[in-house]
Protein backbone atom coordinates (compact mmCIF):
# COMPACT_ATOMS: atom_id res chain seq x y z
CA UNK A 1 0.00 0.00 0.00
CA UNK A 2 1.38 3.41 -0.96
CA UNK A 3 2.31 6.04 1.61
CA UNK A 4 -0.66 8.16 0.51
CA UNK A 5 -3.10 5.28 0.93
CA UNK A 6 -1.74 4.58 4.39
CA UNK A 7 -2.05 8.21 5.44
CA UNK A 8 -5.64 8.50 4.17
CA UNK A 9 -7.08 5.13 5.10
CA UNK A 10 -8.46 6.15 8.51
CA UNK A 11 -9.59 9.69 7.58
CA UNK A 12 -13.18 10.69 6.93
CA UNK A 13 -13.46 12.38 3.50
CA UNK A 14 -15.60 15.24 4.79
CA UNK A 15 -13.40 16.37 7.66
CA UNK A 16 -11.00 19.34 7.34
CA UNK A 17 -7.42 18.27 6.66
CA UNK A 18 -5.38 21.38 5.90
CA UNK A 19 -6.03 25.03 6.62
CA UNK A 20 -3.45 27.19 4.88
CA UNK A 21 -2.71 30.78 5.86
CA UNK A 22 -0.38 33.02 3.89
CA UNK A 23 0.27 36.01 6.15
CA UNK A 24 2.11 37.88 3.38
CA UNK A 25 -0.87 37.60 1.02
CA UNK A 26 -3.53 37.81 3.73
CA UNK A 27 -5.27 34.60 2.57
CA UNK A 28 -6.86 31.62 4.29
CA UNK A 29 -7.94 28.41 2.52
CA UNK A 30 -9.42 25.32 4.19
CA UNK A 31 -9.42 21.96 2.41
CA UNK A 32 -11.18 18.75 3.35
CA UNK A 33 -9.69 15.29 3.11
CA UNK A 34 -11.76 14.74 -0.04
CA UNK A 35 -10.46 17.89 -1.74
CA UNK A 36 -6.81 17.12 -0.98
CA UNK A 37 -7.33 13.52 -2.11
CA UNK A 38 -8.84 14.79 -5.36
CA UNK A 39 -5.76 16.91 -6.09
CA UNK A 40 -3.52 13.99 -5.17
CA UNK A 41 -5.43 11.70 -7.55
CA UNK A 42 -5.17 14.23 -10.37
CA UNK A 43 -1.44 14.57 -9.73
CA UNK A 44 -0.90 10.80 -9.66
CA UNK A 45 -2.83 10.32 -12.89
CA UNK A 46 -0.91 13.15 -14.54
CA UNK A 47 2.46 11.74 -13.48
CA UNK A 48 1.59 8.28 -14.76
CA UNK A 49 -0.11 9.37 -17.98
CA UNK A 50 2.31 12.10 -19.02
CA UNK A 51 5.64 10.96 -17.57
CA UNK A 52 5.22 7.18 -17.20
CA UNK A 53 6.10 7.39 -13.51
CA UNK A 54 6.41 3.93 -11.96
CA UNK A 55 7.07 2.80 -8.37
CA UNK A 56 10.60 3.79 -7.37
CA UNK A 57 10.96 6.53 -9.98
CA UNK A 58 12.21 9.86 -8.64
CA UNK A 59 10.11 13.02 -8.61
CA UNK A 60 11.81 16.18 -7.38
CA UNK A 61 9.79 18.59 -5.23
CA UNK A 62 11.27 22.01 -4.53
CA UNK A 63 8.24 23.84 -3.16
CA UNK A 64 7.29 25.78 -0.03
CA UNK A 65 4.76 24.54 2.50
CA UNK A 66 1.44 25.12 0.72
CA UNK A 67 -1.81 23.25 0.13
CA UNK A 68 -0.83 22.73 -3.51
CA UNK A 69 2.44 21.16 -2.39
CA UNK A 70 0.36 18.70 -0.37
CA UNK A 71 -1.36 17.57 -3.58
CA UNK A 72 2.00 17.17 -5.32
CA UNK A 73 3.56 15.13 -2.50
CA UNK A 74 0.56 12.86 -1.98
CA UNK A 75 0.10 12.38 -5.72
CA UNK A 76 3.73 11.39 -6.18
CA UNK A 77 3.56 8.88 -3.34
CA UNK A 78 0.23 7.49 -4.52
CA UNK A 79 1.78 6.27 -7.77
CA UNK A 80 4.83 4.96 -5.92
CA UNK A 81 7.31 7.73 -6.76
CA UNK A 82 10.23 8.63 -4.53
CA UNK A 83 10.18 12.30 -3.57
CA UNK A 84 13.64 13.87 -3.67
CA UNK A 85 14.97 17.43 -3.44
CA UNK A 86 16.75 17.29 -6.77
CA UNK A 87 18.06 14.64 -9.11
CA UNK A 88 19.28 14.41 -12.69
CA UNK A 89 17.18 11.24 -12.92
CA UNK A 90 13.91 12.82 -11.76
CA UNK A 91 11.01 12.20 -14.13
CA UNK A 92 9.77 15.72 -13.39
CA UNK A 93 10.78 18.53 -11.04
CA UNK A 94 8.12 20.68 -9.34
CA UNK A 95 9.18 24.27 -8.64
CA UNK A 96 7.63 27.57 -7.56
CA UNK A 97 7.21 30.50 -9.97
CA UNK A 98 10.49 32.24 -10.66
CA UNK A 99 12.66 29.21 -9.93
CA UNK A 100 15.29 28.03 -12.37
CA UNK A 101 14.00 25.61 -15.00
CA UNK A 102 16.06 22.60 -16.01
CA UNK A 103 14.93 19.32 -17.57
CA UNK A 104 11.26 18.39 -17.32
CA UNK A 105 9.86 21.05 -14.99
CA UNK A 106 6.35 21.71 -13.68
CA UNK A 107 5.76 25.17 -12.26
CA UNK A 108 3.25 25.26 -9.41
CA UNK A 109 1.38 28.59 -9.29
CA UNK A 110 0.79 28.49 -5.49
CA UNK A 111 -2.33 30.56 -6.05
CA UNK A 112 -4.58 30.46 -2.95
CA UNK A 113 -7.69 29.80 -5.05
CA UNK A 114 -6.11 27.12 -7.24
CA UNK A 115 -5.67 29.17 -10.38
CA UNK A 116 -2.88 28.38 -12.81
CA UNK A 117 0.00 30.66 -13.70
CA UNK A 118 -0.88 34.27 -14.51
CA UNK A 119 1.53 34.18 -17.47
CA UNK A 120 2.92 31.32 -19.58
CA UNK A 121 5.66 29.26 -17.92
CA UNK A 122 9.25 29.52 -19.17
CA UNK A 123 10.11 27.71 -22.37
CA UNK A 124 10.16 23.98 -21.81
CA UNK A 125 8.23 24.15 -18.51
CA UNK A 126 4.64 23.16 -17.75
CA UNK A 127 1.86 24.87 -15.79
CA UNK A 128 1.13 22.16 -13.21
CA UNK A 129 -2.30 23.35 -12.11
CA UNK A 130 -3.73 23.88 -15.57
CA UNK A 131 -2.28 20.55 -16.75
CA UNK A 132 -3.17 18.38 -13.78
CA UNK A 133 -6.71 19.67 -13.34
CA UNK A 134 -7.58 17.89 -16.62
CA UNK A 135 -6.47 14.52 -15.23
CA UNK A 136 -8.80 11.95 -13.68
CA UNK A 137 -10.37 12.46 -10.26
CA UNK A 138 -9.77 8.86 -9.12
CA UNK A 139 -6.55 6.92 -8.98
CA UNK A 140 -5.58 3.35 -8.20
CA UNK A 141 -2.03 2.01 -8.62
CA UNK A 142 -1.76 -0.66 -11.28
CA UNK A 143 -0.26 -2.93 -8.60
CA UNK A 144 0.04 -2.64 -4.81
CA UNK A 145 2.95 -0.45 -3.67
CA UNK A 146 5.20 -2.55 -1.36
CA UNK A 147 6.38 -1.12 1.93
CA UNK A 148 10.01 -1.33 0.81
CA UNK A 149 9.40 1.06 -2.12
CA UNK A 150 11.53 4.24 -1.82
CA UNK A 151 9.30 7.16 -0.85
CA UNK A 152 11.29 10.07 0.58
CA UNK A 153 14.93 10.78 -0.22
CA UNK A 154 16.13 7.21 0.25
CA UNK A 155 13.65 6.15 2.95
CA UNK A 156 11.07 3.52 2.10
CA UNK A 157 7.33 3.76 2.77
CA UNK A 158 7.77 1.68 5.93
CA UNK A 159 10.76 3.73 7.09
CA UNK A 160 8.96 7.04 6.56
CA UNK A 161 6.04 5.92 8.71
CA UNK A 162 8.41 4.52 11.34
CA UNK A 163 10.16 7.90 11.51
CA UNK A 164 7.15 10.14 12.18
CA UNK A 165 7.27 12.33 15.26
CA UNK A 166 4.92 12.35 18.20
CA UNK A 167 1.64 14.22 17.72
CA UNK A 168 -1.51 13.28 19.67
CA UNK A 169 -4.11 11.52 17.56
CA UNK A 170 -6.65 13.95 16.15
CA UNK A 171 -4.73 17.03 17.31
CA UNK A 172 -5.07 20.46 15.72
CA UNK A 173 -1.54 21.39 14.72
CA UNK A 174 -0.30 24.93 14.06
CA UNK A 175 2.84 24.78 11.93
CA UNK A 176 5.22 27.33 10.44
CA UNK A 177 7.67 24.68 9.26
CA UNK A 178 8.89 24.67 5.68
CA UNK A 179 8.47 21.33 3.89
CA UNK A 180 12.09 20.82 2.96
CA UNK A 181 12.97 17.37 1.62
CA UNK A 182 13.31 15.19 3.56
CA UNK A 183 13.32 16.50 7.16
CA UNK A 184 10.70 19.24 6.84
CA UNK A 185 8.31 17.04 4.87
CA UNK A 186 8.59 14.27 7.46
CA UNK A 187 8.13 16.43 10.54
CA UNK A 188 5.88 19.18 9.24
CA UNK A 189 3.64 17.24 6.84
CA UNK A 190 3.75 13.46 7.22
CA UNK A 191 3.77 13.50 11.03
CA UNK A 192 0.49 15.47 11.40
CA UNK A 193 -1.23 13.44 8.69
CA UNK A 194 -0.11 10.14 10.22
CA UNK A 195 -1.70 11.27 13.52
CA UNK A 196 -4.98 12.15 11.82
CA UNK A 197 -4.41 15.77 12.78
CA UNK A 198 -5.94 18.90 11.29
CA UNK A 199 -2.91 20.82 10.01
CA UNK A 200 -3.04 24.61 10.18
CA UNK A 201 -0.08 25.65 8.04
CA UNK A 202 1.09 29.27 8.14
CA UNK A 203 3.31 30.54 5.33
CA UNK A 204 5.35 33.75 5.69
CA UNK A 205 4.24 33.82 9.34
CA UNK A 206 3.76 37.14 11.09
CA UNK A 207 4.79 36.40 14.71
CA UNK A 208 2.31 39.01 15.96
CA UNK A 209 -0.57 37.02 14.44
CA UNK A 210 0.29 33.51 15.67
CA UNK A 211 -1.64 33.88 18.94
CA UNK A 212 -4.73 34.90 16.95
CA UNK A 213 -4.25 31.90 14.65
CA UNK A 214 -4.14 29.57 17.67
CA UNK A 215 -7.32 31.02 19.11
CA UNK A 216 -9.23 31.13 15.84
CA UNK A 217 -8.29 27.59 14.82
CA UNK A 218 -8.32 26.14 18.38
CA UNK A 219 -4.93 24.49 17.80
CA UNK A 220 -3.42 22.28 20.49
CA UNK A 221 0.09 21.55 19.17
CA UNK A 222 2.78 23.83 17.71
CA UNK A 223 5.37 22.84 15.09
CA UNK A 224 7.48 25.96 14.73
CA UNK A 225 10.70 26.67 12.85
Amino acid sequence: MSLTERLFRSLSPSRPLITHYDDAAGTRVELSVATVANWAAKTANWLVDEFDVEPGDEVAVRLPAHWQTAGVLLGAWWCGAEVVDHSDDARVTFVAPGAAVSGVTAVVALDPMGRGLASPPPDGALDYLNEARLAGDNFSPLAPIPGDTPALAGSTVDEVLAGVGSVPAGARVLSTMEWTVPAGVLRGFVTPLAAGAHLVQVSHPDPAKLADRRRAERTTVDLLD
